[in-house]
């Protein structure tokens, strides 16, 4: 039997697929769906997909530099990108994270990097799943 506890469950229901609406049991968040690149005005899963890995990426980034005993800046940045990919085996997806950390060494940077990368859920979640990479920019 496994030791872990649920510290958060997120509850969201979805109508529409990707021309639909998504909303949370909280009412936090409610948003309009749309095909990427299509002509509707909502947002689509892979742009929630790269906003929801960054932010839990930097909380891991920021657990990690506290353990070295590292204070990251303020304007410490990721850019997500996550692709939607077609190919004989159907959809797939494809994701990058470039962290900007100015002002911090980039070695140091870099050891802080691979360890929120070795224990952020997100990434602990893709890894060996799609095609990911993290890189200092």
């Amino acid at each position: 039997m496994s030791d872990t506890k649920t510290l958060y469950t997120a509850s969201v229901h979805v109508v529409g697929a990707r021309e639909g609406s998504a909303r949370s049991s909280d009412g936090r968040l409610d948003i309009k769906l749309s095909t990427p690149g299509g002509p509707g005005a909502g947002t689509n899963p892979e742009q929630l997909f790269a906003a929801g890995w960054s932010a839990c990426f930097q909380g891991a980034m920021a657990i990690a530099a506290r353990s070295k005993g590292v204070t990251l800046p303020a304007e410490l940045a990721i850019d997500a990108e996550v692709e939607l990919r077609e190919g004989d085996d159907g959809y797939s997806l494809a994701a990058r994270l470039k962290v900007h950390v100015p002002g911090v060494e980039p070695e140091t940077a870099r050891q802080i990097i691979e360890a929120a990368h070795r224990t952020c859920p997100y990434s602990k979640a893709i890894k060996g799943n799609i095609d990911a990479l993290v890189s200092l920019v």
